[in-house]
C-alpha cells in the first residue's frame, strides 16, 4: 500500500530530524512508494529552514510552508490535499505518536475500513487537557455521534478516496475528524502506544482546546441552536407558573405578592437567558457571514521537493537566457 503521511510542523525545529529517521525504516518496510509532507503552520523558530534540509537530504520529502499560522486542523487539510498516494496517515510533530506504531492502522485499514483512529493505550495528559479532551470529546459526540467521537484520535490513517467527499470545503474552521464522516461510516480504531513530547511543550492549550470544541459545535452541528430552543421553552413555562402563583396570590389574598428581590431576580434570569440566546444565534451568524467572505483554510507561501525544486532551478535558467541580450 503507497502511503503518504502528513504532519502539521509548529515550533519543532529539535524534534524533526529524529522524527524523519523513525519514520523512514518504518516507510521502507512497506516496500511501496511513499512520501512525507511535512506542513509547517507559521512557525516561530527555524522549522521551515531545517524542512528545506531535510527535503535535499530525503527525496521522499515534500515541504509545505503556509502564509501564516492557520492551527493544525486548517494545516493537515493542506497536506492532505498536497498527498499523492492511496493511504494518508496522520500524526503529530511531537512523537507522542510513535511511527513504529503506523502498520498496526494500516493493517486494519486493509480490513476493508477507510478511516482507522490510533487511541493512546494510556493518556499521558495533565488535568486540565483531561478536562479540554473531554469536552472535545463531547462536542464530537453531538456532532458525529458518540461511536465515532469514542474512536477519535490525531493519530489515524485512512484511504485518499475519502478527501474527495470535501474536495470544496473552503470554511476557514475545519474540524478534520467531522469532514471524514461526510464521506464513509466505515470507521474502526486500534489502541496504540502513545509516548511523551520528546522537546519543548505542547502547543494545545486549555483555552484552545474549549474554543476548539465550542468552533466544532456551532460549525458543523444544531445542537446549540436545539438547547437554545428547549432552554427557551423551559424558562417560557417557569415564567407562566410565576404569573399564576402572582394571579391567584392577588384573587386569595388581595393584594399585590410582597417579594421585590425575587421578582428583580426573576427578571434578571430572564435577561441572562435571553442573551445567552443570541449570542448563540450571533455566533451561528457570524459563520454565515465568514462563509459568505469566501476565506481559504490556508494559504501556500512555498513547496518544496526534490523535483519541483529542480523543475524550478530550470526555469529560472531558461528566464536568465531569454533575458540575456
Amino acid at each position: 500500500m503507497n502511503v503518504s503521511v502528513v504532519v502539521p510542523v509548529y515550533n519543532s525545529s529539535q524534534i524533526l530530524p529524529d522524527l524523519v529517521s523513525r519514520l523512514e525504516p518504518v516507510l521502507e518496510s512497506f516496500g511501496e512508494e511513499y512520501e512525507l509532507v511535512l506542513v509547517n503552520d507559521g512557525s516561530r523558530d527555524e522549522s521551515w529552514e531545517v524542512i528545506c534540509d531535510l527535503v535535499l537530504k530525503h527525496p521522499w520529502i515534500r515541504g509545505v510552508d503556509l502564509m501564516r499560522n492557520y492551527g493544525q486542523h486548517n494545516a493537515l487539510l493542506c497536506g492532505i490535499r498536497e498527498a499523492r498516494h492511496e493511504a494518508i496517515v496522520t500524526m503529530d510533530d511531537d512523537l507522542q505518536h510513535p511511527p513504529e506504531e503506523i502498520p498496526k492502522l494500516l493493517a486494519k485499514l486493509a480490513e476493508g475500513y477507510d478511516v482507522v483512529y490510533g487511541p493512546p493505550l494510556q493518556e499521558r495528559h495533565g488535568i486540565f487537557r483531561d478536562v479540554a479532551s473531554f469536552i472535545t470529546k463531547s462536542s464530537l459526540k453531538a456532532t458525529i455521534g458518540a461511536g465515532t467521537a469514542r474512536m477519535a484520535s490525531a493519530f489515524r490513517a485512512f484511504r485518499t478516496q475519502v478527501r474527495e467527499s470535501f474536495a470544496d470545503y473552503r470554511g476557514s474552521f475545519v474540524s478534520l475528524d467531522v469532514l471524514l464522516t461526510w464521506g464513509t461510516t466505515k470507521f474502526a480504531s486500534v489502541p496504540v502506544r502513545h509516548d511523551m513530547r520528546k522537546a519543548g511543550t505542547s502547543n494545545y492549550t486549555l483555552w484552545k482546546l474549549v474554543t476548539h470544541a465550542f468552533n466544532m459545535m456551532t460549525g458543523f452541528s444544531t445542537l446549540p441552536l436545539q438547547l437554545a430552543s428547549i432552554i427557551g421553552f423551559l424558562f417560557t413555562i417557569f415564567g407562566f407558573v410565576v404569573l399564576v402563583f402572582v394571579v391567584i396570590n392577588y384573587i386569595v389574598h388581595g393584594g399585590s405578592v410582597p417579594g421585590f428581590s425575587f421578582l428583580a431576580c426573576t427578571i434578571a434570569i430572564f435577561s441572562g437567558v435571553q442573551l445567552l440566546m443570541l449570542g448563540i444565534f450571533g455566533e451561528y451568524l457570524a459563520r454565515i457571514h465568514f462563509r459568505s467572505l469566501d476565506r481559504p483554510s490556508s494559504v501556500v507561501r512555498e513547496i518544496r521537493d526534490r523535483r519541483s525544486g529542480e523543475q524550478g532551478a530550470e526555469d529560472r535558467t531558461s528566464r536568465k537566457a531569454a533575458e540575456m541580450p
